[in-house]
């Protein structure tokens, strides 16, 4: 049994939504590919044919209601693994929210938007220190939603809370433009930290959406994998944002296209299930 869950196939992070809910603050009708219902009768024939076996559906919207519905999403789901969260820690009453969600066997962490901050550095204000030293205790995985040029902050919370942590979408470098300094030396820094993962998601909306190159990603891949190493990266394809830019089908084959030729078997069942399932640590 322990084998077969080493092996299990999990895209780390994707996005289920439902436009009525009018939660989706981002999501315009402007925004025309992504300005619907995506669920996950809508996703299963590509995991299916990329031989996905689960997923982690990550909150879209900063708002309780909207981690309620994702786990009500995967109470009747045999295919998600587990549900990233939010949670608003500048309330008071954080605590009793967290504990509320911790209830659910699916419920496996929070997402803190970063990328959202007018100034990233709030998360350096006693408010959040507390909350995130508060995590550690509970050995909480955190995601965190984070732009290159927020890095700083990130590294500077880092220096002072040992939370276990995954950064989201690479940091989401310049790779349209790219440039990849000082991108390349603050992952280098927060590589450093070893409770800390990165998932190789997001990339292709980075990057030119219509005329984007497989070639425009190597170097950004393979530098987090020679950082990191194969141990704390994971795959997560970023659907259906993703959309923007490329299929589901065509952002898997783009890692598996970019990643080190040289990955053993087992490498690669780690960055494809395996290192999901220990960060999370999902049953």
């Amino acid at each position: 049994m322990i084998e077969r869950m080493k092996k299990l196939r999990i895209d780390s992070h994707q996005h289920y939504w439902k436009i009525s809910r009018n939660d989706y603050g981002w999501i315009t009708p402007e925004i025309t590919t992504l300005y619907r219902d995506f669920l996950e009768e809508d996703l299963k024939t590509h995991l299916k044919k990329n031989k996905i076996d689960k997923t982690i559906v990550v909150q879209a919207a900063p708002t309780i209601e909207e981690t309620e519905f994702i786990l009500s999403l995967s109470n009747e789901s045999e295919t998600i693994a587990g549900v990233v969260g939010w949670i608003d820690i500048e309330d008071p009453s954080y605590k009793e929210q967290l504990n509320r969600f911790r209830k659910n066997s699916k419920f496996c962490g929070i997402r803190v938007m970063i990328q959202d901050m007018q100034d990233e550095n709030k998360v350096l204000e006693p408010i959040f220190l507390e909350a995130f030293s508060y995590f550690v205790k509970l050995d909480l995985p955190v995601d965190l939603l984070v732009k290159e040029n927020q890095l700083p902050a990130v590294l500077a919370l880092l220096k002072l809370v040992p939370i276990r942590g995954v950064i989201n979408h690479i940091a989401k470098p310049r790779i349209k433009d790219e440039i990849m300094e000082p991108w390349k030396s603050q992952m280098e820094q927060i590589a450093k930290y070893p409770n800390i993962y990165c998932k190789l998601s997001g990339m292709v909306t980075e990057a030119d959406h219509t005329n984007w190159q497989k070639e425009d990603f190597v170097d950004y891949v393979q530098h987090i994998v020679s950082i990191f190493g194969v141990n704390r990266i994971m795959f997560g394809s970023d659907w259906p944002v993703c959309l923007l830019a490329a299929s589901y089908d065509e952002v898997y084959g783009l890692l598996k296209e970019t990643l080190p030729g040289k990955l053993t078997e087992d490498e690669e069942a780690k960055i494809f299930g395996g290192n999901a399932l220990e960060f999370y640590g999902l049953k």
